[in-house]
């Protein structure tokens, strides 16, 4: 008996050890999924940024678009 519950208890070790790793990983690859996800929407929002002001300064009359930039 005694035996059995070595080995049991060395198998629920291993189990544990398992489980934690899998949690491990879980928790990288939802940072990591995180990060890209963010990185994603920040590149979207210059897009954004850029394309209006793009628009903004194509309105702007040919001469004052000049005098802002000296």
């Amino acid at each position: 008996m005694r035996k059995a519950e070595r080995l049991t208890s060395v198998r629920n070790e291993l189990l544990d050890i398992f489980m934690s790793m899998e949690v491990s990983e879980h928790e990288q690859r939802s940072r990591t999924a995180a990060q890209r996800n963010l990185r994603a929407r920040r590149g979207i929002e210059l897009h954004e940024e850029f394309k209006r002001l793009h628009q903004d300064i194509a309105k702007l009359p040919e001469d004052e678009a000049d005098n802002d930039m000296h």
